[in-house]
């Protein structure tokens, strides 16, 4: 249950962060502290329809949630399940901004406003994150692996994938500067 917590957590900070951006149709996510970018669109060319398990390890400790990805091309949609299936939230990103609606609520948890970002920057072109990112932030993006650098040089984020099927598939996420790695398990498709 603490770790259905801490998830929860990251993604109400997550959808705080976004909410108080200062132009609703550009929500933002923190890089690293300090460090804000705002989001690409929510359009993708290609759809993705996706069910995972994610399992994040923050401080030593694993926690599991069950997430429904749907990318149609003209939205984003998040819908979080515990490992029992009991529905903790939906959230929407559309050309109208990030719409949320938490289902259950829950105290304690750790920072993680970048999981939305942590999504995008998985599956969105890296063409469509260059243009975005802060001044001297470079993209790094090869079959395997893709590499968020920040501008000292420092590695931030770093996804490894998996070829299956002529699709290119997020495993892992290594996040530095908020020190968590999430383990992607994808289910199957819708």
């Amino acid at each position: 249950m603490r770790g259905l917590r801490m998830m929860l957590l990251m993604l109400a900070t997550l959808l705080a962060g976004c909410a108080g951006s200062q132009d609703p149709t550009l929500p933002q996510a923190w890089l690293k502290p300090g460090t804000r970018v705002a989001l690409p669109s929510p359009v993708l060319e290609q759809p993705i329809s996706q069910q995972q398990l994610l399992t994040a390890e923050v401080k030593g400790q694993r926690h599991s949630m069950l997430v429904l990805l749907n990318a149609d091309g003209r939205r984003l949609q998040l819908v979080g399940m515990s490992p029992l299936g009991i529905r903790l939230f939906n959230l929407t990103y559309d050309r109208q901004g990030i719409h949320t609606e938490q289902l259950i609520k829950v105290g304690e948890l750790p920072p993680a406003s970048q999981v939305l970002a942590d999504i995008m920057l998985s599956y969105w072109p890296a063409a469509d994150w260059r243009p975005l990112l802060p001044a001297g932030w470079r993209l790094e993006d090869r079959p395997e692996v893709r590499r968020l650098y920040d501008d000292r040089g420092a590695t931030i984020s770093e996804i490894r994938y998996q070829q299956a099927n002529g699709q290119r598939n997020p495993l892992s996420i290594t996040q530095s500067a908020f020190h968590y790695r999430i383990t992607i398990q994808n289910l199957g498709s819708e």
